[in-house]
């Protein structure tokens, strides 16, 4: 079920490639084995950016994934080691907000969405086991309450859609263009 959901939201999101590390679900552990495989991904794909979960969540998955991914950039960068790749150290993580999350951190920034926020829901509809079975009672549904906070967020820096990112690392402007 999980591998159509997927295949079915790579297509909305028409990615051209898309990689699966088959980490158990419920299990996420930071450990060293994933590690390695996923630090070999970055060596490999040399992303200029990494997002993960933000670091403080209700979920363990969510919490173990933001270590997993801190650790394995370190780990990317590393000389000495028979990892698959060239050392490679991407340039920033970048953390988005979980829908587990309850509280509402200040982020670092707002990116203007609205382009892109009907494609994000129906990729994120694709995933229905992921929010219905069980929860049909949850008030309002999941798709909905997305598209309200990515309003409210838009609200804040006056776009219809806004995603809110948060960073721990101190963010560089070559200069003040890109603000909206």
């Amino acid at each position: 079920m999980r591998l159509q959901e997927t295949a079915a939201a790579t297509e909305v999101l028409n990615l051209t490639w898309r990689h699966n590390l088959a980490l158990t679900n419920r299990e996420l552990q930071a450990d060293l084995d994933s590690r390695r495989s996923l630090a070999e991904v970055f060596r490999l794909t040399r992303p200029r950016w990494i997002f993960a979960p933000f670091w403080d969540d209700a979920h363990p998955d969510h919490v173990a994934a933001t270590q997993l991914v801190e650790d394995a950039r370190f780990w990317a960068k590393l000389s000495k080691t028979d990892m698959k790749g060239e050392p490679f150290h991407p340039q920033r993580i970048f953390y988005y907000y979980c829908v587990h999350l309850k509280m509402v951190p200040q982020p670092a920034f707002v990116v203007d969405i609205s382009e892109y926020c009907e494609a994000k829901l129906r990729a994120v509809a694709c995933y229905a086991s992921q929010f219905i079975s069980g929860r049909e009672h949850i008030q309002p549904p999941l798709v909905d309450r997305l598209r309200e906070e990515a309003g409210f967020w838009g609200k804040v820096i006056g776009t219809r859609y806004g995603e809110p990112i948060a960073s721990r690392e101190p963010l560089g402007l070559t200069d003040f263009s890109g603000l909206v």
